[in-house]
């Protein structure tokens, strides 16, 4: 089973992976990062149309606009490497949307709703990002050559979660509940919507996120 929305690295692969695009970084010009951000958009597009499998070099330099392959190769070590910056580009900007609109609100209860509200605008707003991320997800490896399991890739997204609500939970915003098993139903109602793109029933991203939020405050509220 793939993983949906963010493939969820753990904690300590995003923070690896930041830091070697800060280490990268440092050693490129301007033009050269303009360049790498040109093949990672370009291998989104071309992932999201025709699927890893076809994703070749070939066809991902056509629809940079590259002369030649080899300035693919330049500017990523391996195939590998370009799937994980493709990682961190999306990761980095969902992750500072997420932030920006919880960042905005002042209790744990406006917080849950926009962490909700964040993660499913992203969604909806970024399908073709999404979808390439779907397809690399059984790619992606750790540090030891593994690949991330559904449960394992979930969990820093649960236990960020849980703490949240146990935060809302002592200063009283929020009921006495299991707060790690509603980090699990409240999660997977979020990654539910992320399966839902690209496939052939109507669905409609604001409606269920309404009914989500809503769902959420009633369950999580004080009576």
């Amino acid at each position: 089973m793939v993983m949906p929305l963010q493939i969820y690295l753990s904690t300590v692969e995003f923070i690896r992976l930041n830091k070697i695009g800060a280490e990268n970084s440092m050693k490129r010009t301007v033009t050269n990062e303009a360049r790498r951000a040109q093949i990672v958009q370009a291998a989104i597009d071309t992932i999201a149309e025709l699927g890893y499998a076809k994703a070749s070099f070939a066809r991902i330099t056509q629809r940079a606009g590259l002369s030649s392959p080899r300035m693919i190769s330049y500017h990523f070590a391996d195939k590998d490497d370009l799937l994980r910056h493709i990682a961190l580009t999306v990761f980095t900007a969902g992750a500072d949307a997420i932030a920006e609109r919880m960042s905005a609100e002042t209790t744990v209860a406006g917080k849950l709703r926009a962490y909700i509200e964040a993660n499913l605008r992203f969604l909806r707003d970024h399908p073709r990002q999404i979808v390439a991320l779907t397809e690399i997800g059984p790619y992606l490896r750790t540090d030891a050559g593994e690949g991330y399991t559904a449960e394992t890739a979930q969990e820093p997204s649960v236990q960020g979660l849980e703490a949240l609500l146990v935060a809302g939970q002592r200063n009283g915003e929020f009921r006495d509940f299991d707060a790690r098993s509603m980090a699990v139903l409240i999660r997977g109602a979020i990654d539910a919507a992320a399966q839902r793109l690209g496939g052939t029933t109507n669905f409609d991203f604001d409606s269920y996120t309404r009914e989500l939020v809503t769902t959420a405050g009633l369950t999580t509220r004080c009576p």
